[in-house]
């Protein structure tokens, strides 16, 4: 994922997570994210669940402080599975 994962960058990730609906396993790496926004958080859940209905699992390689406390903030890190907060 890219360190700057708003709103901009929403088109070309979904197409990115379109195509890895096609692979299996899914692993997402999110370590490097710095910014996130809403609409990444909504389109992350939207995958998870297209995903799900495939019976692909998505699995986590990491996840950075500020993505982990932005889908912290919306109730939402346990919906993503996202791996525990790991310090800076």
């Amino acid at each position: 994922m890219p360190a700057d994962f708003r709103i901009a960058d929403v088109m070309d990730m979904h197409r990115q997570l379109r195509d890895a609906l096609n692979v299996s396993p899914i692993v997402l790496d999110g370590s490097t994210v710095d910014r996130v926004d809403t609409a990444a958080l909504q389109l992350l859940v939207a995958f998870q669940r297209d995903a799900q209905k495939r019976g692909h699992a998505v699995t986590w390689a990491g996840a950075s402080a500020p993505l982990y406390d932005a889908a912290s903030q919306l109730g939402l890190a346990q919906t993503l599975a996202l791996p525990a907060k790991t310090s800076a």
